[in-house]
């Protein structure tokens, strides 16, 4: 599959790549480069891939509380939050996040790998007074971010960013601005009509954005630990093991999972999901890497790179809580080589 972007994508010599079945640039000038300018400057990424869902009616926000872990009931319209669907076990189906247009209108991003499963789930829990719409293939979206992401913001539409995160805005019909990000940068996201994708690109990158492919986005979401769904959160995991607890709402009415939650918050989480930072030269760290603690394999990374703010290896990993502390001493093996490494707090890199 391809965004409305592809031929943009080509034409600027973006490296192409399989992502999730969807046809994607890895990068531009470089990763290096382009992550860079999104932590110095402004950056935009191409995020059609990713899913649109509306939900509306008078039982919209009941209907999603019932299913999602944060607390939508509570959400002013005009803003956005952060969420996850989970299985009757408490695993992760998908993160996603949920904006509310109006009072009882609702706008879901999720993510590209999930789009086809988080529609199925949503419809096999279909309620009455609830329209859900999978309007995925009629939108394209845009991520710009950076410090200067507000310029490129003024240029396009005359007036300042939102100075709030998570507030969202409908600048013409069927088309939203979002304070929202995945790189722990200033910035916005613009949803618009699949027919608009093209203009909109040229528009963002005449105001000084630079195109960035999905490595930097990788990079720059990995050093702010924000999870990657499908590698960092999974069926098998949740959000309480994820370190995700701050978007779960364990005192609103139940949704699909929450049992399993309580159950961990009274308990011993079995894992955690921990920040791994290596402390001396290695190659590049890559999931699956098997990491361990006082010689013994006791686990494997779940997202790993090169950081390029820190020059050093970093890495996801869920640990028994016996290891989980910052500090604990780790080794990672690459191509057969361990690594030694420790803990540390989340996350990996903060703006001075």
């Amino acid at each position: 599959m391809r965004t409305p972007l592809f031929e943009e994508h080509q034409a600027r010599g973006g490296r192409i790549v399989d992502f999730a079945g969807w046809e994607m640039p890895v990068q531009y000038s470089g990763i290096l480069h382009e992550h860079k300018a999104v932590r110095e400057s402004c950056g935009v990424f191409d995020i059609s891939h990713m899913g649109e869902f509306f939900v509306e009616g008078p039982g919209a926000t009941a209907w999603l509380d019932s299913l999602l872990t944060n607390n939508l009931a509570a959400l002013p319209a005009g803003h956005a939050q952060y969420t996850l669907l989970l299985n009757g076990h408490g695993g992760v189906i998908d993160d996603l996040i949920a904006y509310r247009l109006g009072p009882d209108r609702f706008l879901l991003i999720v993510n590209a790998a999930k789009i086809a499963e988080d529609a199925a789930w949503l419809r096999q829990h279909a309620r009455d007074g609830v329209t859900f719409e999978d309007r995925s293939s009629h939108f394209a979206a845009l991520a710009i971010q950076g410090p200067l992401a507000g310029t490129v913001f003024q240029s396009l539409f005359g007036r300042p960013m939102p100075a709030s995160r998570n507030v969202v805005e409908e600048t013409t019909p069927e088309s939203w601005i979002a304070t929202t990000g995945y790189t722990g940068e200033a910035g916005f996201e613009w949803i618009i009509p699949a027919a608009g994708a093209v203009s909109a690109w040229r528009r963002v990158l005449e105001a000084g954005a630079v195109p960035c492919g999905l490595g930097a986005r990788d990079t720059l979401r990995l050093e702010m630990c924000y999870p990657l769904n499908g590698s960092d959160l999974s069926p098998a995991h949740t959000p309480l093991e994820a370190g995700l607890g701050f978007f779960v709402d364990l005192k609103k009415t139940g949704f699909i999972g929450q049992e399993t939650l309580r159950q961990q918050k009274q308990g011993l989480l079995p894992r955690k999901l921990c920040a791994l930072r290596i402390e001396e030269k290695s190659p590049p760290i890559r999931s699956h890497y098997r990491v361990f603690v006082n010689g013994e394999p006791v686990t494997e990374t779940t997202s790993g790179a090169l950081s390029p703010s820190l020059g050093c290896g970093i890495a996801l990993a869920y640990l028994p809580p016996a290891y989980s502390d910052p500090g604990q001493e780790i080794e990672i093996e690459v191509r057969e080589r361990r690594f030694r490494g420790h803990v540390v707090k989340k996350p990996f890199f903060k703006k001075p």
